[in-house]
């Protein structure tokens, strides 16, 4: 089924399915399962940040990995601190920044169809 350019799909907030398995030697957590995704391990160096975008086609999640981030979602802002989930729903305005003083690390989870060329950049500190 075909839509148009500028129809947002669905996707819904994925992080009610995640879970945490407790095993002998620890646990692990579980994010996605027979998902169509794009997994990705986002570095943001210390005083920088990412353009404020959107995408189109696709809704992220991120789980702050080190440092605390900053983040802009819509009209919201605020600090995630690590192990903090973050869902950006798909055609939401977004940022990711670094303030401290050694790189931070995030896992991203795209939800939905991936291709960078879908980014609509409406501020961009390089002035891409």
């Amino acid at each position: 089924m075909s839509r148009p350019d500028d129809a947002q799909p669905q996707v819904a907030d994925p992080r009610e399915a995640f879970f945490v398995a407790e095993r002998p030697w620890g646990q692990f957590q579980q994010f996605v399962s027979n998902e169509r995704v794009t997994v990705k391990i986002i570095t943001v160096e210390p005083g920088h940040r990412l353009s404020l975008q959107k995408h189109g086609h696709r809704g992220e999640f991120w789980h702050v990995l080190d440092v605390p981030i900053d983040v802009t979602v819509d009209d919201r802002s605020w600090t995630a601190q690590p192990g903090d989930d973050v869902w950006v729903p798909c055609g939401a305005v977004h940022r990711m920044a670094n303030k401290s003083d050694r790189a931070g690390r995030l896992l991203e989870i795209a939800f939905g169809d991936f291709n960078e060329s879908d980014i609509e950049r409406l501020e961009d500190d390089y002035t891409r």
